[in-house]
């Protein structure tokens, strides 16, 4: 990453505090840091797993007394002198002149116009000091400034950093909450200080697994909550506490993913319906819901069985049916009786033949036998 890229990121984070180890021992078990040496003499690093999360170091003697316990942010920049010198400019201050950290890289320690600490600071060539976190649990993912003037300070930090003005919001009697942007990512915001004796500052907030799991720690290892755990728009849930030494430091619970929530219990499905029996030759009527009077019935696809007829089709179907039956009936009785009269009359008809065969030969035995002698009588 080039330094032209890292103007405005917030690149690390750093505990000055009164009792190193005490704190070490505390925030270990709150957050999900280990500490570690870090080659420099009286000064620690944090580590989320294998990554640098910030630093650790006592307050020097000479502002021990006047200093109290506190986190500084360092702001990445291309060039941490010509950024000192635009902080003054601007109407803020050097509270440390820019200096070097061998194969680190050059920093600034200034305050904002209202009074709020911050570092410049510009990496070494070849460092990879000045990337912006990735948003994973153990890095600090949120900053808020407090401060007496909010519009004031979103004008000094646009126009050091280059920072924008994302969307405002109203938060009634805590007035408005203004967003603050970074390469068009929402990465802070800027609000009016509820008490006025309490200088301005900036507030880091810390990615956890469980917000309330971490109130808990913080009570247990001696700290206060001060606020929380609390969820707020968007669905994280934040708790702001200090440390046992009086260091001011947030955390952050992220909010839950769609799929990770606990879905409502399913319907119970419906019973289903019993698959209705194949019809046979000739379907009785069955239960179906009649279709609408000016429905015209589709035709059925290939392969499918027609639907079932409406009721009064089918009543006007099986009338038809029976009226056809009696035609039928009444036809086949009639065809039967004629067939059975002419196979009757067949039958009897031979019978009257043979009947009356014998008396016309009887009849005309007779006749042959009365003109037999009629012709006797002639010739006598």
């Amino acid at each position: 990453m080039s330094n032209a890229d890292i103007r405005g990121r917030f690149c690390w984070h750093e505990l000055m505090t009164t009792d190193p180890n005490a704190a070490s021992s505390f925030y270990s078990k709150v957050v999900p840091w280990k500490t570690q040496p870090s080659g420099m003499p009286s000064y620690t690093l944090w580590m989320s797993g294998t990554v640098r999360a910030g630093g650790l170091m006592a307050i020097p003697d000479g502002d021990a007394a006047g200093t109290p316990p506190h986190w500084l942010v360092y702001v990445a920049t291309p060039n941490v002198d010509a950024t000192a010198e635009a902080a003054q400019r601007l109407g803020g201050r050097v509270l440390k002149a820019p200096m070097d950290i061998p194969n680190v890289g050059r920093f600034a320690v200034l305050a904002d116009p209202q009074g709020a600490a911050f570092a410049g600071f510009t990496p070494a060539p070849g460092s990879d000091e000045g990337a912006a976190g990735g948003g994973a649990v153990g890095d600090f993912t949120w900053h808020e400034l407090a401060t007496t003037d909010p519009e004031g300070a979103v004008r000094f930090y646009s126009e050091l950093f280059g920072w924008s003005k994302g969307a405002a919001h109203d938060m009634g009697a805590m007035g408005v909450y203004q967003l603050i942007s970074h390469e068009g990512k929402d990465v802070g915001g800027i609000y009016k200080a509820r008490d006025a004796a309490t200088p301005p500052s900036w507030l880091s907030y810390v990615r956890v697994p469980d917000a309330g799991k971490a109130a808990n720690a913080v009570k247990a290892g001696g700290g206060r909550v001060l606020h929380g755990p609390i969820e707020v728009p968007g669905g994280s849930w934040i708790v702001m506490a200090m440390d046992p030494q009086g260091g001011a430091f947030a955390v952050v619970e992220a909010p839950k993913p769609a799929a990770a929530a606990k879905p409502a219990p399913a319907p119970k499905p419906a019973a289903p319906k019993p698959a209705a029996p194949k019809p046979a030759a000739a379907p009785a009527a069955s239960p179906t819901p009649a279709q609408p009077a000016a429905a015209k019935p589709a035709a059925p696809a290939a392969g499918k069985a027609a639907p079932k007829a409406a009721p009064a089709r089918k009543k006007a179907a099986g009338k038809a049916a029976r009226k056809a039956a009696r035609k039928a009936g009444k036809k086949a009785v009639g065809k039967a009786a004629k067939k059975a009269g002419k196979s009757a009359a067949r039958k009897k008809k031979p019978a009257v033949k043979r009947a009356a065969a014998p008396k016309k030969k009887a009849r005309s035995k007779k006749g042959k036998a009365s003109k037999a002698r009629a012709k006797a009588r002639k010739h006598r």
